[in-house]
């Protein structure tokens, strides 16, 4: 038998490694083992939000920091003592002056109330809105609030979304859009406000200088794409077209939509099917059903929360084409992004967690249970290094407001709030 010598040896060594490096470098990111998240650091701030417990009538400011968590005020909202009138949507203005808040009930319906930040008083009266204002989103400039109007009980028909100029509280402009919309988020810019239609399958975008609608897309699976502008309003209906709106043409021209209908004269939630002389017709089953429309902080894509299909869907704000999908948990309901562009966090509701995304590759990387069921509002940390999540609860449990390091992908706090905790917005964290 021949032996090998020295140098074929050595050859025959050098081919074996070369061939397993080139293995290893076959096997897929996703294969590999992902890197474990750093452990939580103590935190060196403190940060401030304030959550919403819609079935207690109650607004909290929560505080975390180097001391824990806690509950530091406590607000009893509305004006009616008889009525649960549920603060729903929060968000608070750039300059951390003011908080906006809608609630969904009362009588005869919710309102837009504006708080003083600090003192956390009242200034003004509540405006009334259309029927159940709930999620809500403020200008940069704090000028403008735009409020949807989620319509929950009454006629499956167009709904709106109010605009408010905050100065003096005043409603002027109410937009209709599609059939229950709810996630209004406006972009960095200021200039589009981004909504979904959970009966219709829709995302809308609409103009922050003319408070019309520009334009709209298709969330429906298989269906994914631009929309003429009628589709899902009182015009398509009555043309009879389905309410995801698509046609032989107008679905596919993202250039040239459908010339603007003119809409009517009142909100057509508020009169309902047997006002409008509408007979009652089958909707096409939503797929999608979307929950929330999250712009990126760099405002170039539109996240989408499609909690019945349990994805989001990336949106090219530029192209209007659907870029990426991003499989989830159980019933991703709401999103937030972190201001330096790295993560996407989203509540799932009936999950009972938090999940995040790397932004990069598309990539779930953390789940995070929350403390109790019913995952719902979520709000990032300017420093993107928390995100803070409201929990409703079941019955008579209290809500929750869990605090979660991002880069950690761990629970580092929790407090104990009014019944449902839903609606939360980040106000400020020291220097």
């Amino acid at each position: 038998m021949r032996h090998a010598s020295g140098s074929q040896f050595q050859r025959w060594t050098t081919a074996l490694c070369i061939a397993a490096t080139l293995a290893a470098s076959s096997v897929s990111a996703q294969q590999r083992p992902q890197q474990k998240p750093p452990q939580p650091a103590k935190p060196t701030r403190d940060y401030w939000v304030y959550v919403g417990a819609e079935s207690a009538d109650l607004i909290h400011r929560v505080r975390f920091g180097p001391s824990g968590t806690t509950v530091e005020r406590t607000t009893a909202i509305g004006e009616l003592a008889a009525e649960m009138e549920g603060p729903h949507g929060l968000v608070i203005s750039a300059d951390a002056r003011y908080l906006y808040m809608t609630t969904g009930h009362g009588f005869p319906d919710g309102k837009y109330w504006k708080y003083e930040l600090g003192p956390d008083t009242l200034v003004g009266n509540g405006t009334l809105l259309g029927n159940f204002p709930a999620s809500i989103d403020v200008t940069p400039d704090g000028l403008y609030t735009l409020s949807v109007n989620f319509n929950l009980h009454g006629d499956m028909v167009p709904s709106s979304v109010s605009v408010v100029y905050t100065p003096t509280n005043t409603e002027v402009a109410r937009i209709v859009t599609c059939t229950m919309p709810h996630g209004s988020r406006i972009t960095a810019d200021g200039l589009h406000q981004y909504s979904t239609c959970m009966m219709d399958d829709q995302l809308v975008e609409v103009d922050t200088r003319s408070f019309e609608v520009s334009r709209r897309f298709s969330l429906a699976k298989g269906k994914e794409g631009p929309l003429p502008l009628t589709a899902g309003t009182l015009a398509a209906m009555n043309a009879g077209m389905n309410h995801t709106g698509h046609d032989a043409h107008a679905a596919h021209n993202a250039a040239a939509p459908a010339a603007k209908a003119a809409g009517p004269v009142v909100d057509p939630a508020q009169v309902g099917r047997a006002g409008l002389g509408l007979a009652k017709h089958d909707m096409t089953p939503a797929s999608c059903s979307p929950t929330w429309a999250q712009p990126s902080a760099k405002g170039d894509r539109i996240y989408v929360a499609c909690n019945k299909a349990d994805e989001i869907l990336e949106i090219d704000r530029k192209t209007w084409a659907l870029q990426r999908r991003f499989k989830t948990g159980r019933g991703v309901y709401n999103l937030a992004a972190t201001a330096d562009n790295k993560y996407l966090m989203a509540t799932l509701k009936q999950g009972h967690a938090v999940e995040i995304f790397d932004l990069t590759s598309g990539k779930s990387v953390g789940v995070v249970p929350t403390s109790n069921r019913l995952a719902h509002g979520i709000a990032v940390s300017a420093d993107s290094r928390y995100a803070f999540v409201s929990s409703e609860g079941v019955g008579a449990q209290p809500g929750k407001v869990d605090v979660i390091d991002i880069v950690a992908r761990a629970k580092v706090g929790t407090a104990d709030v009014g019944q449902q905790a839903s609606g939360i917005a980040f106000w400020k964290q020291t220097p």
